[in-house]
């Protein structure tokens, strides 16, 4: 297995991030028409490109001022039961501007809900195109590909999975909520299956994000498998992590 970056080598850091801030702005609406996202990964590849035949596609969404390396430690776990799986670890588009490092989706400093969809809506087609190219370059089909989100990654996995035209196999999403569900019914195009986990301490995204996710999802007929972590904060713990090992086993096979 070889971990890499596009262009250099990285190192495993924590899967913790902060919480979250910005407004989307016409330079963020620019930058959609150039953006193109890189990051670390994990897996079969050659400095070509994807080899060794992967058998699926894992991108990992970090949170708000966080980078891509802050999720790929995943990889490893992940790996143990998904031994042909390339996962890719993309850095969000935009600086953070709630931090002096780090990257974001989005901006939360305005917390409008106009605002925050907005942004959501902004690094959507970036992220699109950048799993349309990630799945060409490794030669993956969608129903062999998955999205795991921490966070504000959570949010982007939601929001641009159930709106592909030809669905994923599967979503896992850590301490995050649904954006936009209200608008759901008449935008989903895809239902993959997907699990949710939470602690019930997390002071960053409120727990309550949790039920209100899961019913925003069974109201479209997403199938969705809810995980409570109790006492964990705003973070990925060792069971969640086996949970959602065996859940992407499941669903991609190895």
């Amino acid at each position: 297995m070889a971990r890499n970056r596009r262009h250099h080598d990285v190192e495993i850091l924590s899967w913790r991030t902060i919480g979250s801030g910005s407004t989307t702005n016409p330079e963020e609406t620019q930058a959609v028409m150039s953006q193109t996202l890189s990051g670390p990964g994990y897996g079969p590849e050659s400095d070509d490109g994807c080899s060794g035949e992967p058998g699926q596609l894992i991108i990992l969404l970090h949170g708000l001022g966080a980078d891509g390396q802050d999720l790929i430690g995943l990889a490893p776990h992940l790996a143990t039961t998904l031994s042909r799986a390339r996962f890719v670890a993309p850095d969000a588009p935009f600086p953070c501007d709630m931090a002096p490092m780090g990257r974001q989706w989005f901006s939360i400093g305005n917390r409008s809900p106009e605002q925050l969809i907005s942004g959501v809506e902004t690094a959507a087609p970036i992220l699109n195109a950048f799993i349309d190219a990630e799945q060409k370059n490794c030669n993956i089909a969608p129903s062999q590909t998955a999205i795991v989100g921490f966070s504000q990654g959570t949010m982007m996995a939601l929001h641009v999975a159930l709106r592909r035209s030809e669905p994923v196999a599967a979503i896992v999403g850590f301490s995050g909520r649904l954006m936009a569900g209200e608008r759901l019914a008449s935008e989903v195009q895809s239902r993959p299956p997907t699990l949710l986990i939470h602690g019930d301490a997390d002071p960053v995204v409120p727990f309550e994000s949790l039920a209100a996710a899961s019913k925003g999802l069974e109201e479209v007929d997403v199938a969705v498998t809810t995980i409570v972590r109790p006492g964990l904060g705003h973070a990925i713990d060792e069971h969640g992590l086996s949970v959602a090992s065996v859940f992407l086993q499941e669903h991609l096979g190895d």
